[in-house]
């Protein structure tokens, strides 16, 4: 049975996730306490039994709960953990894994960049803090008036295996397999032998 000294300790540890991202509650001896998620990840209060708690922000919904524990950086990370953008708008295909203070950089496959709002590799164009353009080396050519087309193709002006497509026009970057070269006449990969000035 709870004394009443630990029943009020509870209730004010209680209150005090109620507005903490980042409060676990640990009461492996009986007695409840405070404990902080490590710096970077938060205290998902929906996650299972067998899940541990501490989560990265994109996958807990704090609610209304909207402090958290002041970062704790190191020289190369602005958190313990988490995912984390490495560049500028025109080089957005590197990123960084942040564990336990320390970074581990990682590249995303050629022609995508990191997307800080889902942790992912992306189409460049549909990363807010990417400049597609820039980062692809690639500027879509204007469309003709009166004749607008959402997806057009255009081969690299050096490459025979590489294309961009123009997506509303915003580049994104594509390549063809070993032994082929994008043939314009038909907007598709074809074998080499098939592509005007590339066998």
């Amino acid at each position: 049975m709870l004394s009443a000294g630990k029943i009020a300790i509870a209730i004010v540890l209680c209150t005090m996730a109620l507005f903490y991202h980042d409060i676990l509650m640990r009461g492996d001896d009986g007695e409840p306490r405070r404990q902080l998620c490590p710096d970077g990840l938060l205290f998902n209060d929906k996650a299972s039994l067998f899940t541990y708690p501490c989560q990265y922000p994109i996958d807990v919904d704090c609610g209304s709960r909207t402090r958290t524990q002041p970062p704790i950086p190191t020289e190369d990370c602005p958190h313990q953990f988490g995912y984390y953008k490495v560049g500028d708008r025109a080089n957005c295909g590197q990123f960084k894994n942040c564990a336990g203070g320390t970074a581990y950089v990682l590249d995303c496959p050629t022609g995508l960049a990191f997307n800080s709002a889902t942790y992912q590799c992306d189409w460049p164009d549909l990363v807010e803090d990417c400049d597609a353009e820039a980062y692809l080396g690639f500027k879509c050519p204007p469309q003709a008036q009166g004749l607008v087309q959402p997806v057009r193709f255009f081969r690299a002006p050096n490459d025979c295996q590489k294309y961009f497509l123009c997506v509303d026009d915003r580049p994104r970057v594509n390549f063809c397999g070993p032994e082929q070269a994008f043939n314009e006449l038909i907007n598709a990969c074809d074998g080499v032998a098939n592509v005007t000035g590339c066998a």
